[in-house]
């Protein structure tokens, strides 16, 4: 599927893979202990054993969440759009004596993989770099097992497009409307990537509104159950305003979910 989003995200994962940016350095200095902690299990209500249980870390190159998901005993492949970044898995794995399975791909089609082939898909921020998140639901479900889980970080809808340089002097100003697939581009955080290591400017991000109607009805649509919900802040009331820590203490930037698959607990009139 290499269209233009597909182009745009490729080029723009390998230049930030290169800068050596934020999301794109391999964690090194993980064991069991601290691997769970970084994932977040316990807080997510996964308190269960993930030895020899098959993990997708979707869109989710960079040597982080697979790292950890590997050294609890899960059986892990990373499917990203970046081979820069599937080379930090790369990395990670030979630094940790683990295997990682690693596919490069676009998370709209995951035709690489099975039916049925995975306990946990486990999704980081990449939701808003395409149009229709449906189809990348519509797909999760294909390659999950019933009764897997689902976990899902993206951006709040309600702020997409919105950062710390809204700021007008008495609040944030939301300026694009709330539609599915309305395109946002806002300038890289400062901590993203160093610009002295980058080979050039790097193009912005590009992203599309998935407004909260359409993620939760199309989850929900493929056999999806919420069993946990969360908005993401910074929870730093000391920021001052105009910064991006004031910023995402007032408006949440990031969301989290986790959908558990159960394809029939809900049967429609007419569906038997």
């Amino acid at each position: 599927m290499e269209d233009d989003i597909y182009k745009y995200n490729y080029a723009r994962w390998e230049a930030l893979a290169k800068a050596n940016a934020l999301f794109t350095r391999p964690k090194l200095d993980l064991d069991k202990e601290t691997a769970r902690a970084y994932l977040g299990l316990d807080r997510l209500g996964v308190t269960w054993d993930l030895a020899g249980k098959n993990v997708l870390c979707l869109a989710s190159g960079g040597g982080q969440q697979s790292a950890a998901f590997a050294l609890l005993g899960a059986n892990v492949s990373v499917l990203d759009i970046s081979p820069s970044q599937l080379d930090r898995d790369r990395v990670a794995a030979r630094h940790y004596g683990v295997e990682i399975g690693l596919f490069q791909g676009d998370m709209r089609d995951l035709s690489c993989f099975e039916k049925d082939s995975f306990d946990i898909v486990w999704h980081p921020y990449s939701l808003t770099f395409i149009r229709d998140s449906r189809l990348v639901f519509h797909e999760v479900s294909r390659i999950l097992k019933e009764g897997g889980l689902y976990h899902l970080m993206c951006a709040n809808p309600f702020f997409s497009g919105l950062t710390h340089y809204d700021w007008n002097g008495v609040g944030y100003t939301i300026k694009l409307p709330y539609e599915d697939e309305t395109e946002t581009t806002y300038p890289d955080q400062e901590w993203v990537y160093d610009r002295v290591q980058s080979e050039g400017p790097i193009q912005e991000p590009k992203e599309y509104r998935q407004t909260l109607s359409r993620i939760i009805n199309g989850l929900i649509k493929e056999g999806f159950i919420l069993d946990y919900f969360s908005e993401i802040k910074s929870d730093d009331p000391e920021s001052l305003p105009g910064t991006w820590g004031h910023f995402a203490d007032v408006a949440p930037p990031w969301i989290e979910f986790m959908w558990y698959y159960y394809p029939n607990i809900l049967q429609r009139p007419g569906s038997y």
